[in-house]
């Protein structure tokens, strides 16, 4: 929601998304009248920066049609950006499947919302499914609905912005060691570093918030990354892409280079005759070319 329902912010997230390295976008789409009652209560770092009474008026400020769907989806397109929705409702899955996205997103949220995972089941893209705030019996659940064999699974601690000591990157093994997915991370933390860790415990997904400033007025800007920092997070993941390597131990090229020097070997510790026996007071073991 950090386009703050203005279509022209909206396409500036998506051009800026691209050139600071994202691979795809990702926009929220819901009716507000679908998601929540008219006097449900807010989160407390909604209630922070909001100046909202209910979820349903903060959502039905927030809310986008699908013409304006439409004409972002068109927009990523023409600038060679994957697009994708997050859908948490009945409309917004068909608004989806209208759209030739490569994967349809469930949120952290719809994991318990089970018509709307029967009618994810039906689609024939691939899902993501987010985790945050949820226990192994539920994530296992969802899974038996979807009845999907290569859904992806996104670890999350679904607090805004996450404390680092709530990330929890070893849930990465859990969630891969039990259901034999590909894995991933939705970080909400404001750390440019740890998705790039994620990677070294498996993530082949990584999704992060962005806004075009933190100090604009909304419920995510202040747990989103701005646009510098969020390439610098994306550098990091690349780099930590590029240093996971082989699972075969062996030399390097780059290493090889310098082998023979690193290595010792056995050498005179001083002249030896013809014929006399080595031993520790004549030999020993140094560097030598």
């Amino acid at each position: 929601v950090n386009h703050n329902s203005d279509i022209k912010k909206a396409k500036k997230l998506i051009k800026v998304s691209k050139k600071v390295g994202a691979d795809c976008v990702k926009f929220q789409a819901f009716k507000a009248s679908e998601i929540a009652t008219k006097n449900c209560g807010l989160a407390l770092y909604q209630k922070k920066r909001i100046g909202f009474k209910s979820q349903y008026e903060m959502l039905k400020k927030y809310e986008l049609k699908e013409l304006q769907f439409k004409h972002l989806f068109e927009y990523a397109k023409k600038i060679k950006i994957d697009f994708l929705l997050s859908v948490f409702d009945e409309s917004s899955y068909y608004l989806d499947k209208k759209l030739n996205t490569k994967f349809i997103k469930i949120p952290s949220g719809e994991i318990t919302n089970y018509p709307l995972l029967n009618l994810c089941a039906k689609s024939k893209k691939r899902v993501i499914l987010s985790t945050g705030a949820s226990k192994i019996e539920e994530v296992a659940n969802a899974l038996k609905v979807l009845k999907k064999k290569n859904t992806v699974l996104l670890h999350c601690n679904s607090a805004y912005p996450s404390p680092i000591k709530d990330t929890n990157i070893n849930n990465l093994y859990t969630l891969k060691k039990i259901f034999k997915k590909d894995v991933g991370l939705s970080d909400h933390s404001k750390s440019t570093l740890i998705p790039a860790i994620s990677v070294g415990a498996g993530s082949t997904f990584i999704e992060k918030h962005i806004t075009l400033s933190n100090k604009m007025s909304g419920p995510d800007h202040s747990a989103s990354l701005n646009p510098y920092n969020f390439n610098k997070m994306v550098e990091n993941i690349r780099l930590a892409e590029k240093s996971m390597g082989s699972f075969k131990k062996k030399p390097s090229q780059s290493e090889k280079k310098n082998l023979k020097i690193i290595r010792k070997y056995i050498v005179a510790k001083k002249s030896i005759s013809k014929g006399q026996k080595f031993s520790e007071k004549n030999i020993c073991v140094k560097r030598s070319n």
